[in-house]
């Protein structure tokens, strides 16, 4: 018991020192083998290692960061962004629905929160400023609302929870959905609170005419959502295959359409795309070592018989689940939250018959948490440098949308029909 708390200690020294999250993860992986399962032959470790990222389903990762990637050099995000500001501009702190509206629909085909504060962040931050809101809740507001992108379908984060867990990822998307909406409902009604208080202007009235030109001038920017979840809800793609089809949807768009992808920013976007993929998939490969020791070591069970002893049901099991997630985000990135924390809980929650899917929503609004909470939350950093703004400065503004954040963190875990009623109704 004593070499366990060690190793466990050295897991925390390791990321409080700054190092890479493969060593986090790696090192007590190996050391645990190494102390508790020494006579395990050393070939079952690189199989556990190789084989647990040798899955199909993973093939998602890669082409959804590069399809991501491509939208956000090129034109398909801005056009999205430009046609809710068109929809949504003119009512008052119309600038702010947009900021919502539009991190959903960059969302929509990326998948990636940062990218969306980056992106969000370059085209809205000035408009923001200029109707009247406070530096303060700009900031939050642009922060907060990439975090639509992990619920909003296709999301990397869901791929990787339907790996780990065996649960349909074309179900979790569904489920996404509704989740997704419900988070960005919370932040448009702080965004209609806010206006009021601060007296923010309304935005210029766009004309029915001009709405309809800004519809089909993002005609091929719609294209994109449209392809990837009307392909995989009506069964035509699984979401690995609408992966594939979204890069070569962006390349054709962006180079043969808008011309705006040229050969060398191709190069450079999938060199982007690589590097970020190696990272996630080295994640996952030590991740998948550590769940095979967790597993080997019964640590579910254990939670159970705990659990069981101190007459713990599902509600007080959701609700550590809530805190120990939110806990690890401030300090660990989503993916290595998902590795570390999923393999001992989820057969807690299946076994308690929590829906696969409604815990996947709860995890995944968590890790959303996570991106804006202080002090290492990923998306106060991607403003900082996006905006060119102190990480104090931001950190001071996000406080209220944490609020927000658990306000809907409650709504979705205590009411599951939320999660599960449209994954329900599209596959029965």
């Amino acid at each position: 018991m004593i070499l366990l708390f060690l190793i466990v200690a050295l897991a925390v020294v390791l990321l409080i020192a700054g190092f890479e999250m493969f060593l986090v993860l790696g090192v007590p992986a190996l050391l645990i083998k190494q102390f508790f399962y020494g006579s395990l032959p050393d070939p079952v470790v690189v199989q556990k290692i190789l084989g647990g990222i040798n899955h199909s389903t993973l093939l998602a990762i890669p082409f959804f960061i590069l399809a991501a990637e491509l939208m956000g050099e090129g034109q398909i995000a801005r056009r999205l962004t430009s046609l809710v500001q068109s929809l949504l501009g003119h009512r008052k702190g119309g600038i702010g629905y947009t900021i919502v509206g539009g991190s959903m629909a960059f969302g929509s085909v990326s998948g990636s929160a940062p990218a969306t504060v980056a992106a969000m962040g370059r085209l809205v931050y000035p408009e923001m400023r200029k109707a009247g809101f406070s530096d303060k809740f700009s900031l939050g507001l642009i922060a907060s609302s990439a975090e639509t992108a992990l619920l909003i379908p296709p999301s990397i984060t869901f791929i990787i929870y339907g790996w780990m867990t065996g649960t349909s990822v074309a179900r979790l998307f569904v489920a996404g959905m509704a989740v997704g909406l419900v988070l960005g409902l919370v932040f448009a009604i702080m965004v209609a609170i806010e206006a009021r208080r601060a007296g923010v202007s309304a935005g210029e009235r766009t004309s029915w005419g001009d709405r309809l030109r800004a519809v089909a001038h993002s005609g091929w920017a719609l294209g994109m959502p449209a392809i990837i979840l009307g392909g995989i809800y009506s069964g035509v793609f699984t979401p690995t295959e609408a992966a594939a089809v979204s890069v070569v949807y962006a390349i054709f768009v962006e180079m043969v359409v808008f011309r705006e992808l040229t050969l060398k920013k191709l190069f450079k976007v999938t060199e982007r795309a690589a590097v970020s993929t190696a990272i996630i998939f080295i994640l996952l490969a030590l991740g998948g070592l550590l769940s095979y020791f967790i597993t080997l070591a019964q640590i579910p069970g254990q939670i159970l018989e705990f659990l069981a002893a101190v007459d713990a049901g599902p509600i007080v099991f959701l609700l550590v689940v809530n805190v120990v997630f939110l806990i690890a985000g401030m300090f660990i990135d989503p993916n290595s939250a998902l590795l570390i924390l999923v393999p001992p809980l989820y057969p807690v929650a299946t076994a308690m018959g929590i829906d696969p899917v409604h815990f996947g929503m709860i995890v995944t609004l968590n890790i959303s948490a996570g991106m804006i909470t202080p002090p290492f939350g990923l998306d106060l950093f991607v403003a900082s440098s996006t905006l060119g703004k102190p990480v104090m400065t931001i950190i001071s503004g996000i406080w209220p949308f944490v609020i927000a954040n658990l306000v809907a963190l409650g709504i979705i875990t205590y009411i599951p029909s939320i999660s599960t009623f449209l994954p329900n109704l599209v596959f029965g």
